[in-house]
């Protein structure tokens, strides 16, 4: 590996050794281990996501992290209130058939039959028909019941867990139930006949769901109420249908990529003696709607989080080519540009974001800070325009360039380390008004 050439500019806190100290075999153990088929996708509310926690919390705790303060561990759980199926009956042609249903929507009671006045019924073959079907919701003149093929059974879980019912952060903010046309979902185990006559009836009431961010910090010496996080999601899409035999939706890239570099940047840190206090944080619920951000957000006094760098799919190459990353939102503050400083002299460079039209900045973890004026940005490589493998059960690690992330993670270390020890303040961003 070519050595990178870094100037000793004061307050980097660079030592000769640094590069040892972000090694490339545990890079690859890391992300191995979040990637890997055993955790199941790492979906947000079933038990591989608490497997993923689990990992990081040994992960910070062998770092020699400290919980974040009033948390008496690693785990900062908080819970989201949206609707849950209670009770189901479908008949066809008078008999009980045990096959998956799911309302689309705010409704609470459902009651359709083959006979109901404004009722569209769709057969739904593949993914690309039933992301139709779902792009019909919020325009749907009458209601619509969509008949799955029992090969697209692995998307209903999927889609409970996300596009189904909103969460909301309390139970009183869960919309009563004013829903004139409704969408159902049902999967079809044997061909439905056109002279077959069918009725749906199912009750969903409200329900908590807990959701676990991971968290642990390092206290300033000398400015322990200044704040810099550093975070990424460790949550994914869980199971998908099958490609090829294969229905885990690994998200190697998306994000236990990122959550790699926060556990190095952790084990990095807790080496040395950072003026400002760290937060190292793995997001949950990313993929749901950044509900675990939201809530860590809403636990900050904004005031006094310095910087946030939000880690997210820097497992690939660039469209600048290695040793280069780009951070969303660059022209907001001047982040990137104390980065760029404190990386003089090395080949590395970080750049604009090269997508403004995807609005990148304000679809990740970082948008809920950034909204109340921190300069908090999201680092990445991804080629998002052309990433044949995101949000696909392809995204495994053997996609990835694990030097190029070690090489990544190498410059947020040293390019961050201005900030950490004090001596550069990132300007502010412009609040969004709530």
């Amino acid at each position: 590996m070519k050595k990178m050439i870094l100037s000793l500019a004061a307050g980097c806190m660079l030592t000769s050794a640094y590069g040892q100290q972000i090694s490339q075999k545990e890079v690859a153990r890391i992300i191995n281990t979040l990637a890997a088929d055993d955790m199941q996708g790492r979906q947000s509310g079933t038990p591989s996501i608490d497997k993923a926690a689990a990992f990081i919390s040994n992960e910070f705790r062998k770092a020699g992290l400290a919980p974040l303060s009033g948390e008496q561990n690693y785990l900062q759980s908080f819970s989201r209130y949206g609707l849950h199926t209670v009770a189901t009956t479908l008949t066809v042609n008078g008999v009980a058939q045990n096959w998956p249903v799911l309302t689309i929507g705010a409704s609470r009671h459902v009651q359709l039959h083959r006979d109901t006045a404004q009722c569209l019924e769709i057969k739904v073959t593949n993914a690309d028909e039933l992301r139709a079907v779902l792009g019909k919701r919020k325009s749907m003149q009458k209601n619509i019941v969509a008949w799955l093929a029992p090969s697209l059974d692995a998307y209903l879980a999927n889609l409970e867990g996300s596009i189904s019912s909103r969460m909301y952060a309390t139970e009183q903010e869960v919309p009563a139930d004013t829903a004139t046309r409704q969408m159902v979902l049902i999967l079809e185990r044997e061909p439905l006949k056109a002279d077959d006559n069918w009725s749906v009836d199912q009750t969903r009431s409200i329900h908590a769901q807990q959701f676990t961010n991971v968290v642990g910090m390092i206290k300033g010496a000398a400015k322990p109420d200044e704040y810099v996080i550093y975070s990424g999601h460790y949550d994914h899409l869980g199971i998908l249908p099958p490609v090829d035999g294969d229905s885990i939706a690994n998200g190697a890239d998306d994000d236990a990529s990122g959550t790699t570099a926060v556990i190095m940047l952790a084990d990095y840190y807790k080496k040395k003696r950072p003026a400002r206090s760290l937060i190292f944080v793995a997001f949950t619920a990313e993929e749901m709607g950044g509900y675990g951000s939201a809530y860590f957000s809403q636990q900050m006094d904004p005031a006094k989080v310095v910087a946030m760098f939000n880690i997210e799919m820097i497992g690939k190459e660039s469209k600048f080519g290695k040793n280069s990353a780009f951070i969303t939102g660059f022209e907001k503050s001047d982040f990137g540009t104390i980065l760029q400083k404190n990386l003089s002299g090395s080949a590395f460079r970080f750049y604009p974001d090269p997508y403004p039209e995807q609005n990148l900045f304000y679809r990740s973890d970082n948008a809920n800070l950034a909204k109340l004026g921190v300069p908090a940005h999201t680092i990445s490589t991804t080629q998002i325009d052309k990433d044949k493998y995101y949000h696909t059960v392809k995204d495994e690690v053997s996609t990835l360039d694990v030097k190029n992330i070690t090489d990544i993670i190498k410059a947020i270390a040293v390019s961050s380390g201005t900030i950490v020890n004090g001596t550069s303040t990132p300007t502010r961003i412009t609040p969004v008004s709530q």
